[in-house]
């Protein structure tokens, strides 16, 4: 027997739009394929669209919730599915890796889009403990996380997120599929974190500067956008041409440039 979701108006200040459809509820099981033994941290519940397949399949999932009205909801709606844990706390403060299940994480939410570009580089700090990350999120901003050198949906984000991760945008969602209906399309990805990072940048506060500092003037040259961080001598020896823009560079480059700034001596200036 299908459990019955909990009845709770969303909640325009938390950013609640509820999945609905089943077909797009189905879509992301497949995709997740959560499993026994599987360390599921599902963030934001809501009235547990998701949660309630998730747990039946896994047996045992761990749920992020910021509403405390829905924490006694989504547990009654789960009641008897399996071994389920609902910690009421703000996602964005919560350090994951803390949760100390003895296995990679794997997380799954439908984030709320206010707070959602935030919220991903928060958790690309813990990306260490986990294992994977699906997420439903706006299109334009999978499209960024996705985006490749040379396009205008490529910055900061885009670099951010490939350095860590591998991105795979798996398919895009109507606004009808959610109560509210957003106003936007929507888009599930699969980040998966990389065990040993492609390009391991000697400082990565560095590396964080460099790319924020480029993006900050993204139509200014690199010699413009570094001034004062690389000297024009300094990013040609890492094999980087000065005259470039920022949105032309791959991930390694950005790491080249960020390594020459942790030479310098100058990243804590």
């Amino acid at each position: 027997m299908r459990a019955r979701l909990p009845a709770q108006r969303p909640r325009k200040r938390f950013g609640q739009n509820f999945l609905h459809d089943r077909g797009t509820i189905e879509r992301i099981i497949r995709a997740v394929d959560p499993r026994p033994g599987d360390a599921l941290v599902e963030i934001g519940p809501g009235r547990g669209a998701i949660t309630i397949p998730m747990l039946s399949r896994a047996e045992s999932l761990i749920a992020v919730e910021l509403d405390r009205d829905l924490v006694p909801l989504i547990r009654a709606a789960c009641d008897g599915l399996g071994n389920l844990q609902v910690i009421q706390a703000d996602a964005m403060a919560l350090d994951f890796c803390s949760l100390n299940t003895g296995l990679p994480l794997r997380l799954v939410g439908n984030l709320p889009y206010n707070i959602s570009t935030p919220l991903l580089f928060h958790l690309l700090g813990q990306a260490g403990c986990i294992g994977d990350m699906h997420f439903m999120l706006q299109r334009e901003v999978v499209e960024r996380m996705a985006a490749q050198p040379g396009g205008r949906t490529y910055g900061r984000l885009s670099v951010t997120v490939q350095y860590r991760c591998k991105v795979e945008s798996l398919f895009t969602v109507g606004p009808k599929a959610f109560r509210p209906a957003p106003a936007v399309e929507s888009a599930f990805v699969r980040l998966t974190p990389y065990q040993k990072l492609p390009w391991s940048a000697q400082d990565e506060g560095a590396l964080d500067r460099v790319i924020r500092a480029t993006f900050a003037q993204r139509r200014k040259t690199l010699r413009n956008s570094l001034h004062g961080l690389l000297s024009a001598d300094e990013m040609t020896q890492a094999g980087i041409d000065p005259s470039l823009r920022p949105e032309l560079l791959n991930v390694a480059s950005f790491v080249r440039l960020a390594d020459r700034l942790a030479q310098s001596g100058r990243n804590d200036s």
